[in-house]
């Protein structure tokens, strides 16, 4: 259960996260119009902005919406983030009205990534916002870390309660069971979760949120370590990054 509100950008997720008393922060604004428009229909004001990475598809909306609302402005690295007025760091709560934010260091994709991990409360699911980490089906490509780097990451991310409600900053996830399955052709749960997709695209229905547990079931990369993948990519005796990189080369190519 959740009142988290996703505003699709073209193939972006943006999130309004109500906090108490008409207000709401967002995660990751690359679209400063589309985050206006949903306060507006939903009746909420701006709190703050957090952002999980410096990317502009994610922070292109801060400075005008900051600007508007005067609302605070949260990043991890103040040298990337357009006009931050709060750094935070791994371990770091936030308390956003009523809301507890647990930030996570996940470098990968970006050195400075992070997650934002909202635990459960009464009637409620923990949500985490995973940016460009963790993807429905997926994960980021690894633009400034190593495959030791993200893997690690995606560990951390995994090993949260498998109720968690995953809230990821793109919509890849059609291609990403296109190519789980393409990897091992033989798996009943990639063939059934890329069917499930395929119905939802073609209903219009949006394919946020997922959830830990499914993530771990059924997302290719966080089976790096299991025999099945290791035997499918003709690895068996690998560790578990190594296979994790050529999943993620391999991704890289996919078309």
């Amino acid at each position: 259960m959740t009142n988290v509100i996703a505003i699709p950008v073209l193939d972006n997720f943006i999130y309004l996260h109500p906090c108490g008393a008409g207000r709401a922060f967002v995660v990751d604004p690359g679209d400063a119009s589309a985050v206006t428009q949903a306060l507006q229909q939903h009746g909420l004001s701006l709190t703050a902005i957090i952002v999980t990475h410096d990317h502009w598809d994610h922070v292109a909306g801060a400075a005008d919406l900051q600007s508007k609302t005067h609302c605070e402005v949260i990043g991890v690295d103040r040298a990337l983030i357009p006009t931050p007025d709060r750094t935070v760091a791994d371990g770091d709560v936030l308390m956003l009205g009523e809301v507890p934010i647990h930030v996570m260091a996940t470098p990968g994709h970006t050195r400075a990534s992070v997650c934002y991990y909202v635990p459960a409360q009464a009637g409620t699911n923990g949500i985490v916002y995973t940016g460009d980490t963790l993807f429905v089906g997926g994960c980021g490509r690894l633009l400034e870390c190593d495959a030791v780097t993200m893997w690690q990451s995606l560990q951390k991310l995994a090993a949260l309660p498998g109720e968690t409600l995953v809230y990821c900053g793109h919509d890849y996830t059609l291609e990403n069971y296109e190519f789980a399955v393409t990897i091992d052709p033989a798996s009943r749960r990639f063939r059934e979760r890329l069917t499930e997709v395929q119905k939802a695209v073609e209903y219009g229905q949006l394919t946020v949120p997922s959830t830990i547990a499914q993530e771990r079931a059924t997302n290719v990369f966080l089976q790096a370590d299991t025999p099945q993948i290791k035997a499918a990519l003709g690895m068996p005796d690998a560790q578990a990054y190594e296979v994790f990189a050529e999943l993620r080369s391999r991704k890289d190519k996919f078309a």
